[in-house]
Parts: structure tokens; C-alpha cells; sequence
């Protein structure tokens, strides 16, 4: 079984760790109802992208 020589360094350990950082969802907001939602995405409020209504809104 492989077994590491030295000790890795914390500055070693640091470099490798930094790009594991967790980042924020970025938001914008619907045009149709002002309500924030991820971009690129169906608005869950209004049920519109790019304009169109892709899920209907009434609850019937």
C-alpha cells in the first residue's frame, strides 16, 4: 500500500483546498412579477421564461 514520505505542509494542504470554496447561487429577478429566481431558469412564481408562459398559473 502507498504510503506518503513527509508530512504534507500546511501551505501544501491550503493550495490544493483552494478552489473547494463554496459560492453563493447567483439571482436575478423575473421581469413578468419582480421576483427573484435563478437564472436560466423557469420563474416559480409566475411560471414564465423569456417571456412565455411555460407553466400555467391557475389552480384549477
Amino acid at each position: 500500500m502507498a504510503v506518503p514520505k513527509k508530512k504534507t505542509s500546511k501551505s501544501k494542504k491550503n493550495m490544493r483546498r483552494s478552489h473547494d470554496a463554496i459560492t453563493a447561487p447567483s439571482i436575478s429577478v423575473c421581469p413578468q412579477c419582480q421576483e427573484p429566481k435563478l437564472p436560466h431558469r423557469v420563474c416559480p412564481h409566475c411560471g414564465t421564461y423569456k417571456g412565455k408562459e411555460i407553466i400555467n398559473s391557475d389552480k384549477s
